[in-house]
């Protein structure tokens, strides 16, 4: 045992020491991880006071890891938080982050900052080549949440968030030597990741999931954006980088009709689409296999309760399954021929079964491979199409044991369509948990990456350490370990597999670039 563990104790300290992973040197498929969905700037989203420290601060960790005000001295006042960790507004946690870390970050705490530079830094040493950094906005929580220091205009907090980005991007330069010389960079085109994971780095593409794009809410019916504007502002997020794109996202908009929420979660979704569109959800019975989530009885909490109309109150539906009556508009159709048109990738997560199934419609009609369904928002009835024309699967960030699940139900698919490659849409910072410790995972310290080229022991940050056994995936950085936890369920198929899931991103991504829709 103790001559196994030198060579991974003398690979820890080579991690640490070098700066930068060995680069490709060959012009083959690249080998590595793929996150297909997370939000790296929700920080200023939602009013920019709602998510509690930063990926980043040029003052360093001490100012980019802090509570949020209204959770102090006790966290007594954070009722979001609370609620959406425990179910209940009521409860308290230790607000200090850096450098004691008590209470936070943890893998159900989700107000938190989960994406720390540090942490991402750790998940890249670990194998992770390409990151899709969604750029995410919603109005209705922007003005449901009652401190805000930024607009809750949908579109000013994308180019806000799109320029943090590239500011995050300077900064780690900053520490690695200067422009360009850093590990975190943003692409804009297959051949610009290929190149940049060559060198050794992170290829982070731009993403928008948000609720209203473009304005394109309705009242009672009556869309608030026209084609020209849909027009103009994916003109607009294509000049900012944006290369892929959710064309609804939990509520109904102009544009397609969302895939419902359950539980209490949906029952404050339901609210936001009251308020945003006039009217609660829609359900009629499915005709097909394929189905929304089933609306489930629930009831809201007092501070979201007061903002229902007078005399108003949650619908009651009949029971499922559940299929929301709205599909794909008009307006939506012009979106996503918008989108063709410049070889940017559909999500088609969120979209109620019938926008997916007419979206799946239209990019058959036109062969085009450009489609993905990055965390586990769509009727898995769907993935043999999407599968077909090209595109990618990538699971929502679920404990271990589910997450292999998830890889073998689609493996046998893909198996069967001699395809390879399968990701994580890891949603952090998405105010979803990440991935659970699971009982008797037995993670031992140090593992070696995937590859083998380094090794890990457990992760520290100021005073804090954290084991993956007890802790689950507290922050990005324990991202390895989680995968680690893969390997011991599923073996090594599923690490192989994993590790073709970047190429298999960008090969959808170049499919969709070289559409005749182009």
């Amino acid at each position: 045992m103790a001559r196994r563990l030198l060579p991974l104790l003398a690979a820890v300290c080579l991690v640490l020491a070098a700066p930068l992973p060995a680069a490709s040197r060959t012009a083959g498929p690249v080998s590595g991880f793929v996150d297909a969905h997370s939000h790296l700037m929700s920080f200023e989203a939602f009013g920019g006071m709602l998510m509690c420290g930063r990926p980043f601060h040029p003052g360093g960790i001490a100012r980019a890891l802090v509570d949020c005000l209204d959770h102090y001295p006790n966290g007594e006042a954070a009722w979001f938080e609370n609620f959406t960790r425990t179910g209940s507004p009521t409860g308290t946690h230790d607000p200090v982050g850096w450098p004691t870390f008590r209470d936070w970050p943890a893998h159900d705490s989700l107000t938190h900052q989960q994406a720390y530079h540090e942490w991402i830094e750790r998940a890249w040493r670990g194998g992770l080549r390409v990151m899709v950094n969604d750029l995410v906005a919603n109005r209705q929580l922007c003005e449901i949440y009652p401190l805000k220091r930024n607009s809750c205009d949908e579109m000013a907090t994308i180019r806000l968030e799109a320029r943090r980005t590239f500011e995050m991007q300077d900064h780690i330069d900053s520490l690695h030597g200067g422009p360009g010389r850093g590990w975190f960079r943003v692409v804009r085109s297959p051949e610009e990741a290929r190149r940049v994971i060559a060198e050794g780095k992170l290829a982070v593409v731009l993403g928008v999931e948000t609720s209203e794009p473009f304005g394109c809410r309705t009242t009672l019916g009556v869309p608030h954006c026209t084609r020209a504007q849909i027009d103009r502002g994916l003109d607009e997020l294509y000049a900012l980088g944006v290369r892929s794109m959710f064309v609804c996202h939990k509520y109904d908009n102009a544009l397609c009709g969302v895939r419902f929420d359950s539980g209490t979660q949906g029952a404050i979704v339901n609210l936001g689409n009251l308020l945003s569109s006039g009217g609660f959800w829609r359900v009629e019975k499915c005709t097909g296999p394929e189905r929304d989530n089933t609306i489930t009885p629930a009831v809201l909490p007092p501070e979201l309760a007061r903002l229902l109309p007078p005399g108003v109150g949650l619908p009651v539906y009949p029971p499922g399954p559940h299929c929301n009556v709205k599909g794909l508009t008009s307006l939506g159709r012009h979106m996503i021929e918008g989108m063709m048109r410049r070889g940017m990738i559909v999500e088609i997560d969120h979209m109620s079964v019938k926008a997916a199934d007419q979206t799946l419609d239209m990019l058959e009609a036109a062969g085009y491979a450009g489609v993905i369904s990055s965390h586990s928002w769509a009727d898995p009835g769907y993935f043999e199409r999407i599968y077909r024309l090209g595109g990618m699967i990538t699971s929502y960030g679920h404990r271990a044991d589910g997450f292999t699940a998830e890889w073998r139900r689609t493996k046998e698919l893909r198996d069967r369509l001699g395809l390879t490659g399968f990701g994580y849409g890891l949603d952090a910072n998405g105010m979803g948990p990440l991935p659970a410790p699971r009982p008797g995972s037995a993670v031992t310290y140090p593992f070696a990456s995937h590859d083998g080229s380094a090794a890990f022991d457990r992760p520290s940050t100021g005073q804090r350490t954290w084991d993956y056994n007890h802790d689950g995936v507290a922050h990005y950085g324990l991202v390895p370990d989680w995968l680690e936890d893969g390997r011991a369920i599923a073996g090594e198929d599923f690490i192989r597999d994993m590790a073709a899931g970047a190429e298999a991103y960008l090969r959808t991504w170049e499919a969709a670039m070289s559409s005749p829709r182009r």
